[in-house]
């Protein structure tokens, strides 16, 4: 079940959300997840696609930001050093990041049967966390079948959240974690999105802090902050590789405003691509148009960045239920708590 701040009387900044305050509001974006829970097996992949089409012909202008760069990945210099995004991305457990990259290697040259021979190669985006606690990580459980079954589940619409795909053994703040997501309608040029997919599983125990200025504790014992938050945003306004990576940066505001601090241990990494330009990885021109924002208003997707992360984030706990994994290992769901809270005033 998808549960969101506003289900538990909580705001998240000012701006209007998409209809299905979701990064699928940005048109043509699809999430798909694949799952795996069997006893100590709690682990799974989370796949976004910039749009329905053909990724490596039709290129979207990217960049990334690393918060903290206590993380695996795979393609981000590329990323940062060309400006475009050309695969689906993906994001799993940490020790699954190759298995990924290579499914998403077969399936491009499955579609493109150039790429490698009278073409160049192709550069896969995964992103990762640590699910251990939760999760059998050294069975190295997921297969390149089930990030294939995650893109072939990929859709448009409203986004499953919580306990789910990469998400299924994360935690947050000492909470269950796992994936959420958030949007913010905006008028530039007219009705516009920016929206926010997160892979949580950040934050030390007794850290939150909830919109309303309440600090939710579990009463757990003080420990190193040893997570990350892999963060992928997306939009439809015409952005510039540079202004996406200014839009990119201000999603550490929205996890700072949850309380945390972005720890040695934390692998905090931002994601970010535009739909508003597509490069043609056929084009043949010297020279081709390129429409962005004027940099004069860039204010408000940077106000609608921070609110979409911080609320991403919510919801990824909101929706998660307890959760019980790897060697009795319990995590408590945000919902529960509120709700207790709510039952004793």
């Amino acid at each position: 079940m998808t549960r969101t701040v506003g289900d538990f009387g909580l705001t998240c900044g000012i701006l209007p959300t998409g209809a299905n305050n979701a990064i699928t509001d940005v048109p043509g974006v699809r999430v798909g997840h694949c799952t795996l829970r069997n006893g100590d097996i709690n682990t799974g992949v989370t796949a976004i696609l910039p749009h329905g089409g053909s990724i490596f012909r039709n290129k979207v202008i990217a960049a990334s930001h690393v918060i903290n760069g206590f993380g695996k990945t795979v393609g981000l210099t590329q990323v940062q050093e060309l400006g475009t995004i050309e695969t689906p991305i993906l994001l799993t457990n940490t020790l699954s990041v190759g298995t990924c990259a290579t499914a998403l290697i077969r399936d491009a040259i499955r579609l493109n049967p150039d790429i490698g021979r009278s073409t160049g190669t192709v550069n896969p985006v995964v992103g990762e966390c640590n699910d251990g606690p939760l999760n059998d990580i050294q069975a190295l459980a997921i297969s390149e079948e089930h990030a294939l079954a995650a893109l072939a589940d990929a859709h448009e619409g409203a986004v499953e959240q919580g306990n789910v795909g990469a998400g299924t053994g994360m935690s947050c703040f000492g909470f269950k974690g796992g994936i959420g997501s958030a949007s913010r309608k905006i008028a530039l040029g007219g009705d516009r999105h920016l929206g926010v997919l997160v892979l949580t599983n950040f934050g030390k125990p007794g850290h939150l802090v909830l919109p309303d200025g309440r600090r939710p504790d579990l009463g757990q014992p003080d420990q190193a902050e040893r997570g990350s938050i892999m963060i992928v945003l997306a939009t439809d306004v015409p952005l510039e590789h540079r202004q996406l990576e200014r839009v990119a940066r201000r999603t550490g505001a929205g996890i700072a405003r949850l309380g945390s601090f972005w720890g040695h241990g934390s692998g905090d990494i931002a994601i970010a691509f535009s739909t508003g330009n597509m490069v043609d990885h056929d084009e043949a021109r010297d020279l081709v148009p390129l429409l962005a924002l004027n940099e004069a208003r860039i204010d408000i997707l940077l106000r609608a960045a921070t609110e979409a992360t911080q609320e991403a984030v919510l919801n990824s706990m909101l929706s998660a239920q307890a959760f019980t994994g790897r060697a009795g290992t319990r995590r408590t769901s945000l919902a529960d708590w509120l709700r207790d809270q709510a039952e004793k005033r």
